[in-house]
């Protein structure tokens, strides 16, 4: 991956951009908060630029033949013609009866079911950097002595504003496609020289650039470092309305005409003094963080049985949480603040935290962010009482026993159609394919479409899920696809050939991992997760 494509990517980010122009201060301000430098931040851009070419060339091998996407569009828009009736649970509801200690039995067997989780509540403690930030206060003094330190930072550098016509040229071209784009480029160089004034018009009929030709080939404006160097360096030499020579770059030949300059100015104090005392801030965080972190981790084991003295030192607030399972879903954690994350929680359920009441250790939930907490209240895992059970597992199992009864009589009468005696009063006619099944549940359009219709009528029956019951169908008419709609047979074409493209990267996918034998050590990134 060549520099001026990667400057190219990085320029055109939305999330980079200001008012539709690449910001360098946006761009900086982006990967501090990542905690990354440009250098590290266009090394992973690389290797995802590498991966994206990797996907696409194993992918384009993907291919679906037209006449194999038409037959597919021939079977899923195939048209079945079915009535439908249903035997439900609830027609079996009287017929239900439980023995007397069956409710009872269920319980006994499956008393996980009826488990309450054990649960403890706890007061904390949180030593973050940005708690810190409220604590410290910057002088006027401060904020002027780092301006002046500083100068170089709060210059506005020079911008500048150019369009351009551009020649395209591919990477790797041979010498005869050069010279063939640099006659084209002199040409067109001829026309802008004996014309100035038409410069964008002819931008518009002449430019290859597809981002600026539509604009009068308008770049906007841009400081150094923003474009590709050859580039760069004629429009920061040329004066406002002077048209360049042939510039030639790894995108092709450009001709420039500078529209504008913005001179680079020195920011006054009062501009930035925002900026800088909120730099100052973090600054003294970030040192009272440091000189705080190994303190506060000392005094909550070393005083375990209150986390009051750690609080009053740091001017911390003690907080107190609902009651907390000693098991959280993943997904779950965030919702549960400072205290969501499980080397934490593991610590609140140790004997030490429950009998003996004693601080946790000091834990670092996130960066530069310290929790301690100490239980308040223990409620041990325990299995409700029958008695307050035993009418949902009734409830339950008559349920359960009533899809049964269903079940079986609607097999009963799907053997009785399938052999010729059709006594029913077919109701709820409708028309259904594959492409458009949603009349029917999903396991219905299936049983509809393994049936076998080579003698009509012809029947198919499925029981249907969440106690649905059973579900009858007679399957009247078939109707094939009589006209192929050449649009659609494109989509799903394309549709087939993304598929194909999938299964083939993971097939390479499958064939590195066999063939260089590659371990994850799933401990590893679920602790980096934390």
């Amino acid at each position: 991956i060549n520099n001026a494509l990667l400057v190219e990517i990085i320029s055109t980010m939305p999330s980079l951009q200001v008012d539709g122009k690449f910001s360098k201060a946006r761009y900086e301000a982006a990967l501090a908060a990542q905690g990354m430098s440009p250098e590290q931040f266009e090394a992973r851009l690389r290797q995802d630029m590498v991966m994206q070419q990797l996907v696409g060339a194993i992918g384009d091998t993907g291919i679906v033949s037209s006449v194999s996407a038409e037959m597919m569009l021939r079977i899923q828009s195939e048209e079945r013609q079915v009535a439908e009736i249903r035997v439900t649970p609830e027609q079996f509801a009287g017929e239900v009866k439980l023995d007397a200690d069956a409710a009872r039995k269920f319980y006994d067997e499956n008393q996980k079911q009826f488990q309450t989780p054990e649960l403890v509540r706890a007061e904390y403690v949180v030593l973050s950097l940005d708690g810190l930030l409220s604590q410290v206060a910057v002088s006027d003094a401060e904020v002027k002595a780092w301006y002046e330190a500083h100068l170089s930072r709060y210059q506005q550098p020079e911008e500048r504003r150019a369009s351009h016509i551009l020649i395209t040229l591919a990477a790797g071209a041979s010498d005869a496609d050069k010279a063939k784009a640099k006659a084209r480029a002199e040409e067109v160089l001829k026309d802008v020289q004996k014309n100035p004034a038409k410069f964008a018009e002819l931008a518009k009929q002449h430019s290859q650039d597809p981002g600026s030709a539509a604009n009068g080939g308008d770049l906007g404006f841009f400081g150094r470092g923003m474009m590709v160097k050859p580039f760069e360096e004629a429009v920061f030499k040329q004066k406002p309305g002077e048209l360049s020579g042939l510039v030639q770059s790894d995108f092709g030949f450009h001709i420039i005409k500078v529209t504008g300059i913005k001179e680079g100015k020195q920011k006054k104090l009062d501009e930035v003094r925002a900026e800088i005392e909120g730099e100052l801030k973090r600054q003294g965080a970030q040192k009272r963080y440091a000189e705080a972190a190994e303190a506060f981790t000392n005094m909550v084991y070393e005083q375990s049985d209150s986390l009051a003295p750690v609080a009053e030192k740091f001017k911390l607030k003690i907080q107190q949480s609902p009651m907390l399972p000693r098991q959280v879903p993943q997904q779950a954690l965030a919702a549960l603040g400072p205290l969501g994350n499980e080397k934490l929680l593991a610590a609140l359920f140790t004997d030490d935290a429950i009998k003996n009441k004693r601080n946790t250790d000091a834990v670092e939930v996130a960066q530069n962010t310290l929790v301690s907490a100490r239980v308040l209240e223990h409620k041990p895992a325990a299995v409700r009482p029958f008695e307050s059970v035993r009418a949902d597992i009734e409830t339950m199992l008559k349920a359960k026993e009533a899809t049964a009864l269903a079940k079986k009589k609607g097999e009963e009468k799907l053997a009785e159609l399938t052999g010729g005696q059709d006594k029913i009063n077919w109701a709820l006619v409708k028309n259904v394919s594959r492409l458009q099944g949603k009349q029917v549940p999903a396991p219905a359009l299936q049983a509809i479409f393994r049936a076998d219709v080579s003698k009509l009528p012809a029947y198919a029956g499925v029981e249907l899920p969440n106690n649905g019951g059973y579900a009858l169908y007679k399957i009247m008419a078939v109707k094939p696809l009589e006209t192929v709609d050449a649009d659609k047979r494109r989509v799903l074409q394309r549709d087939y050939e993304n598929m194909t493209a999938q299964e083939d990267f993971a097939a390479y996918l499958a064939g590195l991992r066999q063939r260089y034998k590659v371990e994850i050590n799933k401990s590893v990134l679920e602790a980096k997760e934390r």
